[in-house]
């Protein structure tokens, strides 16, 4: 549906409020220029959209960790694939490194929520380190039912893209019995050894089309091919493309905020083309949109990624307004209530009492 609420309103409706701890950038505005086009000008703005409770939980994973244990903390490959994130907890005192032997012994590290390998595991405590694992509740899902499937001397089928740290972490459960196709591309040359004894399971952040596609080819060479025993794609993956496919069709352009290594904020925008929208852009920060983006353009379709703080879409948004585009409508496919419990060495504050952010990430 299509909120009616305030402009103000609108802006708001869909928007996880934890992002907004997130600090605003020092910025220009009046970059974009009004220019008439033919017809009102309005923005669609998805929701839901930006973070999801896997993204927040380890986020703050990071930051109470800081609180926790003083800087500097380590963190094994980005926390969440965004830019700005990232960057904000480096300024923290967060230390990013691409393995845990680029960690001092004895140091504090902090795992992705894009989930580690048993090897990594055992990598950091052959260093010492204290290891905390931010890694999303919904990839662990994945990861035990890779073991399971293992452990019935299944092959496993892993859809999903070859050198994505999830991926990787995934493989590595269950190396042996793990094969990764990454396209309906790949099923025609696919070899298995027993095809009655394939199971399928799937990356978290992948197009929700694609992979079914993917499934519906290996089920037409492997009729056997068993399905896991649920829905292995996010829910927070799935809701942002629902809503991007209902704003597309009504869109002159949409914009996808999101960095260029996040798997959903890059599939948004190959939905929001597939779904109808006339052009589509992908952007880190409101500077880069062009203005010649906008030439013609009556209706603009916003969302972001799921790794995305929403102050990033509110400068968007501010930019926008500046252009005309002030008429903010939501488009609201879905309403987002999860929440994740902290790692457990972040639950208790240093006297050990219970932190208020233990169970759900920040203070609502």
């Amino acid at each position: 549906m299509t909120g009616t609420a305030t402009a103000q309103d609108q802006r708001t409706i869909g928007a996880p409020v934890v992002s907004l701890a997130m600090p605003r950038m020092r910025r220009e505005r009046g970059r974009l220029k009004n220019v008439p086009v033919d017809g009102p000008k309005q923005v669609l703005l998805a929701a839901p959209r930006g973070y999801c409770a896997g993204v927040d939980r380890a986020v703050v994973a990071v930051e109470k960790a800081l609180d926790r244990f003083g800087a500097p903390v380590y963190v094994r490959k980005q926390i969440v694939h965004n830019v700005h994130v990232v960057q904000t907890l480096e300024k923290m005192g967060a230390i990013f490194v691409d393995e845990v032997d680029e960690v001092p012994e004895g140091a504090n590290v902090v795992f992705s929520a894009h989930g580690v390998s048993p090897a990594v595991v055992q990598a950091a405590e052959d260093r010492h380190l204290h290891a905390i694992d931010a890694t999303c509740p919904l990839v662990t899902k994945v990861h035990r039912e890779a073991v399971r499937f293992a452990k019935q001397d299944m092959e496993i089928l892993l859809i999903g893209h070859t050198g994505h740290e999830e991926v990787e972490g995934t493989s590595g459960e269950a190396p042996d019995h793990i094969t990764i196709v990454n396209s309906p591309a790949d099923v025609d040359t696919l070899e298995v050894e027993d095809p009655d004894k394939l199971v399928w399971l799937s990356q978290t952040t992948l197009s929700v089309d694609e992979t079914m596609e993917t499934v519906d080819r290996l089920r037409e060479r492997f009729p056997n091919l068993q399905d896991p025993p649920s829905d292995d794609i996010c829910y927070a993956t799935q809701n942002r493309q629902g809503a991007i496919k209902q704003i597309a069709p009504q869109a002159d352009l949409v914009i996808v905020v999101g960095s260029s290594n996040s798997s959903n904020s890059v599939r948004l925008k190959e939905v929001a083309l597939e779904y109808g929208a006339k052009a589509a852009y992908r952007v880190d920060y409101a500077s880069e949109v062009q203005q010649e983006w906008l030439d013609g353009v009556r209706t603009v379709g916003v969302t972001s990624g799921a790794s995305v703080p929403e102050v990033l879409v509110q400068e968007l948004l501010d930019d926008l307004a500046d252009a005309g585009y002030s008429d903010v409508r939501a488009t609201v496919t879905a309403e987002e209530d999860l929440v994740f419990s902290l790692p457990k060495e972040l639950r208790q504050d240093a006297s050990g009492k219970r932190d208020a952010r233990a169970l759900g990430g920040r203070v609502r």
